[in-house]
């Protein structure tokens, strides 16, 4: 019996330490009230072929997000407000920490966010977490629609913000949605490539950000 009740005090005491953390990383979050990025979007995704494209991506609380370019930008869908927006809501996960990680060589805790509604669309999602500044150095979140969505972040000037200057994402190819106007790279001449890859690539350079100088609701309208 004592034994029981130290493992659930144990069990009880993580939870609760991944919970702090997750607040500590929302508070970082919840400095930007909006923001304004210029974003260079490069992509590596089997048999498709694409350019490298330029974009202006905008952010306001709490959940609307747009981005604008004149070329064809692949991004997984929702992949920008996915997660924030599950943060946010509190009684929709349970947290739980799974450990520490050693990312490009900062000490992370690891911690699972179990959704408590079986039948939404994100299954599961796992934080790497830098407690010493609250910042996510990686997440994973595999959803319905998606699948399984890898994304490892770089800070610059804005980490105060918490927000990336380089974020690379790593996307299940069979479950990757082809934007229309992508050109497939096959040749119907010849045998297909096999392809073997099971994921994609995709690196986003962000400068220029302007936060928190207000931005009009016009701008999500299409």
């Amino acid at each position: 019996m004592i034994r029981i009740i130290l493992l659930f005090f144990s069990f009880s005491l993580f939870a609760q330490d991944a919970n702090k953390t997750v607040l500590q990383v929302l508070a970082r979050m919840n400095k930007v009230h909006d923001y304004k990025v210029d974003a260079q979007i490069t992509s590596d995704i089997p048999l498709i072929k694409i350019m490298p494209a330029k974009a202006t991506i905008y952010f306001k609380q709490p959940e609307k997000f747009r981005m604008m370019t004149k070329g064809i930008a692949i991004l997984p869908k929702k992949g920008f407000t996915d997660l924030t927006a599950l943060l946010k809501n509190k009684a929709a996960y349970t947290a739980l920490f799974t450990g520490f990680e050693i990312i490009e060589g900062v000490k992370t805790e690891s911690i699972t966010l179990l959704p408590t509604d079986d039948s939404g669309e994100i299954v599961l999602a796992k934080l790497w977490v830098d407690t010493n500044l609250d910042l996510i150095l990686k997440s994973q979140i595999t959803s319905r629609t998606n699948g399984t969505v890898l994304s490892s972040y770089v800070y610059g000037a804005e980490k105060a913000f918490g927000l990336p200057s380089e974020l690379n994402i790593t996307v299940d190819v069979k479950k990757f949605k082809i934007p229309k106007g992508v050109v497939v790279d096959i040749n119907r001449t010849a045998v297909a490539p096999v392809n073997t890859r099971k994921t994609g690539q995709i690196r986003l350079s962000l400068t220029n950000y302007v936060i928190n100088q207000g931005i009009e609701d016009k701008i999500f309208k299409n």
